[in-house]
Parts: C-alpha cells; sequence; structure tokens
C-alpha cells in the first residue's frame, strides 16, 4: 500500500486537475495550485483532443463535461495543395471522436469539474521554491506563502518551474523553426464536411475545420529562421502577419481562399511552435514531472492535451499501487516515455516538413498506420502496477 496521503499539484491547465481527479480516486488528497488568477487566463489557441485523451478523462469522470464544449471531429482528410485527396479518415467506430474547442474551455471545462468532485484550486499561486524532507516536501509561492504534502507534481508546463528544481540542468523548450497562426473565415465555396478536419500539405501546411455555423477555423505555420517569442508575435500588427501569410499561402487551395477572407480581427498569433527534448529527469525524491512539463510534443502532434492526461492517470496508478514516491515515480515513467518519445519523434518529422527542411518524403502512410497505434491507447485503471 502507498505511503503517499497527500499531494501539492502545480499548475492548473490539463495535467494538474486530471491529476487531482486521479489521485483522489487512488486515495489521495491533492491541491491544485495555478499561477493564474482565473483557469482561463490569457489562454486563446484552439486544440484538439483525440479518443486516446478522452479515454484518459474518462478515467476520472471527465470525458463528458468537456464533450459538452468540443465539437466533434472524427474524420480527417489529408490533401495536397491543389485540392487532391490524398486520404480519408473516418474514425474507429469503437472509439468516441477527437473532439476540437478552445484551450480556454477546456480549461475552464476541467477546473469547474475538479471543483465540483471537492478539489481545492487555489488561483494566483506562483511557485518559486520547493525544499525536500524525510517525510514531505514543502512549497513557497511568490505571495510569501507555503504550502507542504506528501509529494509535489510538477503539472505547470512547458516552461516548469518544477522541472528546473529537480534538475538545474534540465532543457528547455526547442523552437520549431515556424510561428503558428489561425484564424476564422467565411466557408463559401471552401470544401469542408461537417465533422471532417482537413490537413492540406504543399509549399506551406494548412489545417482546418468547419464550424457549425458555417465559418472556418483554419491554423497554419509560417517558417521563420528567428525564434519570436509569443510576445514578441502579438506586438506585430496582425495585418502584417496577413499580408506574410497570404504571400505564403497564394496558390493554395484553400489556404489562398482563407487567408484572403481573415480579417485583422479574427486573426489568432499563437507564437513560435515548440516542443521540449528529452528531459533526463522525471523526478527527484518527492517530486515528479507530468504532462507537458514532462513531454510536451508540438501541436502538430495533435496529443498534447491528450498525452497529459494519459499521463496524469498513470501516475496516480503507480502511486496508488507501489509503497513509496521513488518506485512509483521510476515506474511512472518506464510507463510512459518510450509512447511519449514515440509521439515526439513523429511530430518533429511534421516540423521540418512545415519549415521546409523535410528533405525527400517518405510514403504517406495509411490512416490505419498513423492513427491506431495512438488512438487505440487504452488505460486500464484497475490493472495493478508493479514495480
Amino acid at each position: 500500500m502507498s505511503s503517499v496521503r497527500t499531494a501539492l499539484v502545480i499548475g492548473g491547465g490539463v495535467a494538474g486537475p486530471v491529476t487531482a481527479l486521479a489521485l483522489a480516486r487512488a486515495g489521495i488528497t491533492a491541491t491544485v495550485f495555478e499561477a493564474h488568477p482565473t483557469a482561463s487566463d490569457g489562454v486563446g489557441a484552439m486544440l484538439s483532443l483525440a479518443p486516446n485523451g478522452r479515454n484518459a478523462l474518462g478515467v476520472v469522470g471527465a470525458d463528458e463535461v468537456v464533450a459538452k464544449v468540443g465539437q466533434p471531429v472524427p474524420g480527417v482528410v489529408m490533401a495536397d495543395a491543389t485540392g487532391r485527396r490524398l486520404a480519408d479518415f473516418h474514425g474507429f467506430p469503437s472509439l468516441p471522436p477527437t473532439l476540437a474547442m478552445a484551450r480556454a474551455d477546456l480549461f475552464r471545462a476541467l477546473a469547474d469539474h475538479t471543483a465540483a468532485q471537492g478539489v481545492e484550486i487555489q488561483y494566483g499561486k506562483q511557485l518559486v521554491d520547493a525544499v525536500q524532507g524525510p517525510d514531505g516536501v514543502t512549497a513557497t509561492f511568490a505571495d510569501g506563502t507555503t504550502a507542504s504534502a506528501d509529494i509535489l507534481v510538477g503539472a505547470d508546463g512547458i516552461r516548469s518551474t518544477v522541472r528546473t528544481l529537480i534538475d538545474p540542468d534540465a532543457p528547455g523548450p526547442v523552437y520549431g523553426g515556424v510561428l503558428s497562426f489561425g484564424g476564422i473565415a467565411p466557408g463559401d465555396d471552401v470544401e469542408a464536411e461537417p465533422g471532417t478536419m482537413y490537413f492540406a500539405f504543399g509549399r506551406a501546411f494548412l489545417g482546418y475545420w468547419a464550424l457549425a455555423d458555417g465559418r472556418i477555423v483554419w491554423f497554419g505555420s509560417l517558417p521563420s529562421e528567428e525564434p519570436l517569442t509569443s510576445a514578441q508575435v502579438r506586438a506585430v500588427p496582425a495585418a502584417e502577419w496577413l499580408e506574410r501569410l497570404r504571400a505564403l499561402y497564394a496558390g493554395h487551395i484553400p489556404g489562398q481562399t482563407l487567408l484572403a477572407r481573415t480579417v485583422p480581427e479574427d486573426l489568432m498569433a499563437v507564437g513560435p511552435m515548440e516542443a521540449m527534448p528529452d528531459v533526463p529527469a522525471w523526478h527527484r525524491g518527492r517530486m515528479v514531472l507530468v504532462g507537458d512539463a514532462a513531454h510536451a510534443p508540438s501541436s502538430s502532434s495533435g496529443q498534447g492535451a491528450s498525452l497529459s492526461a494519459e499521463s496524469a492517470v498513470e501516475l496516480a496508478r503507480c502511486l496508488r499501487d507501489l509503497p513509496t514516491p521513488e518506485e512509483a515515480f521510476a515506474a511512472y515513467e518506464r510507463l510512459r516515455r518510450p509512447r511519449v518519445s514515440m509521439i515526439a519523434g513523429d511530430a518533429a518529422a511534421k516540423n521540418k516538413a512545415k519549415a521546409g527542411k523535410a528533405g525527400d518524403r517518405p510514403a504517406m502512410p495509411t490512416p490505419e498506420q498513423m492513427f491506431a497505434p495512438v488512438h487505440r491507447h487504452h488505460i486500464d485503471w484497475d490493472a495493478r502496477v508493479t514495480a
């Protein structure tokens, strides 16, 4: 039986609330500490939650509440820049559909559900330090307050403070060679079947899907040698970015049409596409990383939120079944590292293609080959974890 009874969870995005819910199911009381003043503060991009991520949310009873804020997009169409279809995929009949949604909506849905389950979430709590002892760990926050528990879980994202406390030499996020943008445009004359996500490859990549009202949500990449920060990207007038994007997508079907119809007010300047390189140390003593803090693949994977949810549940299973934090953390890393490394490597290859550095392209895999190993991943909560 585990010796862990309490946990501090640093970060209130996806991994933090799911970790707290999973720990509660494992009999461990967790408190979530979020640096922002609200659950969705400063969050505006779109994301997708794949079937494997929904499976993980189902373990903690959160799938249905998240489904209410998402748009089902079970289908995928891959095409070239001329509009020629290369592959069609209509989802796996045995799996729930992928959901597309605003990141802010996902954060708020998870936070509300977590609070409704009796898990405390404290906002405006920026972690600045953590000190471990033989029986626990004490966190110090920027407002001068402290909190103590048996373990501390770093779910604080790609720029994790906990990661540097575990390993001062830990790597930080790496720029993927492109700046990410999104937008909303009228969908007249643009092929977009309801419930289908489109990926159009060519000199430039564009993804898009249709909203219920007929408008099109699109997301694209602008190759850039200079790794601008998100703040620097947003400081440039949207009209200037639109001019550059329209030039890049000239002749691209349907990129040219969608960019021409996007007005500056509907452009989302997301920022640099980043990912975490291999993180050597996921844990030390009573502290452990989960989600993007340990393994953030770039957005090209479409798996960031889903992998975070998976890891949160697996961490809780390990803490439930193994007697010490060290044994639980080692088992958790053993279960998760191969899978997240595989998905991150695939996303890195996609980033090279988006940045125009792919070289000779291999034959495109079938949808079954591409999605089955990722989407069919199932976590068996009732299975026991061994050291």
